[in-house]
C-alpha cells in the first residue's frame, strides 16, 4: 500500500463509487489496518445527516441539498407547469446512503469503531459531477487496490479549471490540516480525482476562495419503485450484501454470486406464478444461460453483468415470461424504507421531492456512467383488465389459434411415425451374413456368437397397417379438480385432426381480449378428420373411472386401425391394456421421454379465441410462456 501513500500519515485510496467489490475491499482495509480518522469526499453540510441515515442501514435513504435556481428570462406562466419533466433551473445534489457505496462503508465502519471522520470536499452552490469509463470493480478479485490505480493511471485526464480543479485544490489543502491533529488518516476519493489531489497535496497548491453559502440538506426515504435507479449495484444484490453481514457469511464473491442468486429466485417466481405453463428451466439450461451472460458481458468490455444484459439472456434462454420476473427480481430491495421519513422518487437523472417538485439530480457519489436502453417484453395484462376481458367473453363462440394448430398437429405425426417405427421392430430378425449387410449389423447377436467367427445382420420387414389414432398423456394420473374443461373440437379443414382432450380452464388466464390460455392434461387425435359425438357427454363410456380410461375408451372405439399410438410418461399398465383389448385394439407406447421436455411444455399450453374475428389481432398478445 506505500504506493497510495501521502507521506507518513495519510493513505489517499481512489474507489469506483456504487462498487460492493470496492465496498469489500476498503472494508477490509479498515479492519485489517489502525486509522484514527476518516477523510470522505462530501462537504462538511452532508454530514450529520449522512451519518443519522447510515445509523437506520440497512433501510436505505438519500441526503438531498437543494441548489439555488438559476433565474433565466422566459416567458413562463404558471398554467403551463403541469408536466412531470423537471425544471432545469431547478436541480440538487444527493448522497445516496448505498451500503454498496465504498464511502458509506468506510462511515459505518467509522462510526462503529469510534474513529473521527473527516468531510473534506468544497462546499458549492452548483455541483458538477464528472463520470468517466474506467475498468470493472470486479478485477479487484485478482489484484489489489494500489496495484488497481497504477493500471487506471494513465487513461485519467488532467481537471479542466474551474469548480473540479477547486474541488481538488480544496480537498488537497484540508488533508494537509488533517495531518496536523491525527497520525494516521485513510481518505477516500474518486479515481477521477486521485492523482490530481495527490499532485495538489505533494505541490502545496494554495486553496481556493471560501466555499459559498449552500441550502441545509433533506433526509428522505426512497420510494421502492425507483431502487434501481438509485442503487450502485442491483437492489437485489445490494440486499444479499446486507443479508451476508447480517449473517456474518462472506460476501468476497457476491457481485457474481448475487447473478446466480438473482436468476434462481427469479425461476422460482416464476414457476409459482405461471405453474404448469412455466417452462423447464433446468441447471443445464441456467448454466448455458450464465455462458450466454458471460458472452455478452466481454462483447460490452465488461467483467460482470449489467441488468440490460440478464434481461436479454433470460429472454434469449427461457423466453418474455421470465425475463420479466429476472427485471422483478433484480428491483426488489428486501428492507423497507423508513417509516418517519419523507419519501422521494427517483428516475433517470431526476426526482420528486415530497413537495411535487421535480427536480434534476446528480449524485456526489457517482458511479460508472450507464447507458438506457429499451427491450420490449410482452408482461402479463394487469388483473384489472383480465377481469373485464372475462366479463365480455361470450360463452357460445371459441376456437383455436392456427399456429398452435400447425404445431400440434406437426407433433402429432411425428409421435405417429415413432409408433410406426417401433410396430416394424416387433418384426424384425436377425440371420447371417452373407452377401449384404441388409438392414445393419446385429452387434449384439455378433457379439453372441464371437467364438464362430460369424457375422449377423438385421432384417426389417416393411411395416403393415397404419394409424389414424393418436392418444397424448400428458399428466397421469391427472387430478379432475385440476383439468376440469373437456370438450371435443372438429377439424376445421383436413389437414386438421379431431381432437378431443381434456385441460385446465381457460377462464383463470385471459391473455388479451377475446384470447385465453390453457394447458393440456391429454388429448386424443383421429386423422384423417371425421365427425364424432362429444366423448365427455358420450353415455357409452361412463363405466370408465379416470379422464385418461375415458380417452382411451374413445381412442379405441372410434379407431379404424388395429394399432393406436400411447404418448405417456410410463407404459401402459394391466387395465389399459385390457380395455383396449376388450375393443380388439393394440397399444403401442412411445414414452415421453423421447421428446424433450422443453418441447412437451410448449406444445401443452394453447390458446382459446373468443371467435374467428379474434385471429386477426391475437398475434400481438400470445406470449409463449
Amino acid at each position: 500500500m506505500d504506493f497510495l501513500r501521502l507521506g507518513p500519515r495519510i493513505t489517499l485510496v481512489p474507489v469506483l463509487h456504487g462498487s460492493g467489490d470496492f465496498a469489500v475491499a476498503v472494508r477490509r482495509l479498515m479492519l485489517m489496518e489502525r486509522f484514527d480518522c476518516l477523510a470522505v469526499p462530501l462537504p462538511p453540510s452532508f454530514q450529520h445527516d449522512v451519518e443519522r441515515a447510515i445509523d437506520v442501514l440497512p433501510a436505505v435513504s438519500a441526503v438531498i441539498q437543494r441548489e439555488s435556481p438559476r433565474f433565466e428570462a422566459t416567458d413562463w406562466s404558471p398554467e403551463e407547469d403541469d408536466s412531470d419533466e423537471p425544471d432545469e433551473s431547478k436541480a440538487c445534489s444527493y448522497v445516496p446512503i448505498d451500503p454498496c457505496q465504498p464511502v458509506i462503508a468506510a462511515l459505518r465502519v467509522a462510526l462503529q469503531e469510534n474513529i473521527a471522520r473527516a468531510f473534506i470536499d468544497r462546499e458549492s452552490e452548483e455541483y458538477l459531477p464528472a463520470a468517466l469509463n474506467l475498468p470493472d470493480a470486479y478485477a479487484l478479485k485478482k489484484t489489489t487496490l494500489d496495484r488497481f490505480a497504477a493500471a487506471v493511471l494513465p487513461s485519467l485526464p488532467r481537471p479542466p479549471e474551474g469548480a473540479w480543479n477547486d474541488r481538488i485544490l480544496h480537498m488537497a489543502a484540508r488533508l494537509r490540516e488533517l495531518e496536523l491533529r491525527h497520525k494516521s488518516i485513510l481518505c477516500l476519493c474518486a479515481v477521477s480525482d486521485w492523482p490530481w489531489i495527490r499532485e495538489a497535496f505533494t505541490e502545496k497548491s494554495p486553496p481556493p476562495e471560501s466555499a459559498a453559502e449552500v441550502e441545509e440538506t433533506e433526509l428522505c426515504g426512497v420510494d421502492p419503485a425507483s431502487m434501481l435507479f438509485f442503487l450502485g449495484e442491483l437492489p437485489h444484490i445490494t440486499g444479499l450484501y446486507e443479508r451476508a453481514r447480517a449473517d456474518l457469511d462472506d460476501d468476497e464473491n457476491l457481485s457474481l454470486d448475487g447473478v446466480k442468486n438473482l436468476l434462481l429466485v427469479a425461476r422460482d417466481r416464476y414457476r409459482a406464478d405461471l405453474k404448469q405453463r412455466a417452462r423447464s428451466i433446468t441447471p443445464h439450461l441456467l448454466a448455458t444461460m450464465l455462458k450466454y451472460i458471460r458472452n455478452l458481458s466481454l462483447i460490452e468490455r465488461r467483467l460482470t453483468p449489467d441488468l440490460y444484459t440478464l434481461i436479454v439472456a433470460g429472454r434469449q434462454m427461457a423466453g418474455d415470461q421470465y425475463a420479466i420476473h429476472v427485471a422483478e427480481t433484480a428491483r426488489d430491495y428486501p428492507y423497507p424504507a423508513q417509516a418517519a421519513w419523507p419519501e422521494v422518487r427517483f428516475g433517470i437523472g431526476k426526482v420528486r421531492m415530497p413537495d411535487g417538485d421535480t427536480l434534476m439530480a446528480k449524485s456526489r457519489l457517482p458511479g460508472q456512467p450507464v447507458v438506457w436502453r429499451t427491450l420490449e417484453l410482452n408482461r402479463r395484462p394487469p388483473k384489472i383488465d383480465q377481469m373485464r376481458w372475462a366479463m365480455q367473453w361470450n360463452p357460445f363462440s371459441q376456437c383455436s389459434w392456427p399456429p398452435e394448430d400447425t404445431t400440434i398437429e406437426r407433433f402429432r405425426t411425428a409421435v405417429k411415425d415413432q409408433a410406426l417405427s417401433l410396430l416394424g421392430q416387433d418384426l424384425a430378425r436377425t440371420e447371417k451374413f452373407s452377401t449384404s449387410l441388409l438392414d445393419g449389423l446385429d452387434i449384439r447377436e455378433t457379439l453372441r456368437n464371437w467364438h464362430t467367427g460369424d457375422l449377423y445382420v438385421k432384417v426389417l420387414p416393411p411395416t403393415r397397417g397404419s394409424l389414424d389414432c393418436v392418444l397424448m398423456i400428458f399428466d397421469s394420473p391427472a387430478d379432475p379438480r385440476e383439468y376440469p374443461w373437456r370438450i371435443t373440437w372438429h377439424a376445421e379443414h383436413q389437414d386438421e385432426s379431431t381432437l378431443t382432450f381434456f385441460a385446465t380452464h381457460f377462464a383463470k388466464d385471459i391473455v388479451g381480449p377475446g384470447i385465453a390460455a390453457a394447458t393440456y392434461g391429454g388429448a386424443m387425435f383421429l386423422f384423417p378428420p371425421r365427425a364424432i359425438p362429444d366423448v365427455w357427454r358420450d353415455k357409452r363410456f361412463d363405466f370408465a373411472d379416470t379422464l385418461e380410461e375415458r380417452l382411451l375408451a374413445a381412442a379405441c372405439f372410434h379407431s379404424h386401425e388395429r394399432h393406436i399410438a400411447l404418448l405417456s410418461p410410463s407404459p401402459p399398465g394391466p387395465g389399459w391394456r385390457r380395455l383396449a383389448k376388450k375393443y380388439g385394439k393394440r397399444l403401442i407406447h412411445v414414452p415421453l421421454s423421447k421428446f424433450s421436455q422443453e418441447t412437451i411444455q410448449r406444445l401443452r399450453t394453447f390458446h382459446v379465441l373468443n371467435g374467428r374475428q379474434v385471429r386477426s389481432y391475437a398475434e400481438h398478445f400470445i406470449r409463449k410462456a
